[in-house]
């Protein structure tokens, strides 16, 4: 028996590549390229019977992306205020944003949010843009308490009133069951 300290496929193969020797449980002597070939078929075998974890799809996350963006515009509604479209190139930009957050390569925040709007720029020729964020766990109604936070807290009402036709809505979820999100707003020249 080979032991790889349950690692999927591509750990053995990175042990190896990194100088680690495979040796077999039976004689403790490394493994030939014969054994070693049957035992990655066998591990494949067992992997192939592992269910992944479970997350969010991408079409739930487009769900709650979809669900946030339409209780902002219905906020904007009883301020009479004409409704953001949902552009996908933004919203492609908050979810890294969210991504990131939520993995700890960026703090929660605004880090690189000129760096977002320059990405935007590229594609989307704008006059002004901001951005909400936020995070929560716990709630039953995980968007609801989103928007809400954004309605309660000033600065984030005023970019939610703003002067704005475009949005983009990025949402991820933690494995703990943190949900981040990201909405960039983008008046869009025209």
């Amino acid at each position: 028996m080979l032991r790889l300290f349950s690692l999927p496929l591509t750990g053995a193969v990175a042990l190896l590549a990194s100088g680690w020797l495979l040796l077999s449980e039976q004689t403790g002597m490394p493994l030939t390229p014969v054994e070693f070939t049957g035992q990655l078929g066998r591990l494949r075998d067992q992997l192939a019977d592992v269910p992944p974890p479970a997350t969010p799809s991408d079409t739930e996350y487009a769900d709650i992306e979809q669900a946030v963006h339409d209780r902002v515009n219905e906020y904007r509604a009883e301020q009479n205020l004409p409704p953001l479209t949902l552009d996908p190139r933004i919203s492609e930009i908050a979810r890294k944003h969210s991504e990131d957050m939520a993995a700890g390569r960026v703090e929660f925040g605004h880090d690189r949010f000129e760096a977002r709007v320059q990405a935007i720029a590229r594609t989307v020729p704008y006059r002004s843009a901001a951005e909400n964020v936020a995070y929560n766990q716990g709630y039953p109604d995980p968007i609801a308490q989103a928007v809400q936070g954004w309605i309660d807290s000033p600065g984030h009402r005023v970019n939610m009133e703003g002067q704005f036709n475009l949005s983009g809505v990025g949402v991820t979820r933690t494995a703990d069951g943190k949900y981040y999100f990201t909405q960039i707003f983008v008046r869009k020249l025209l």
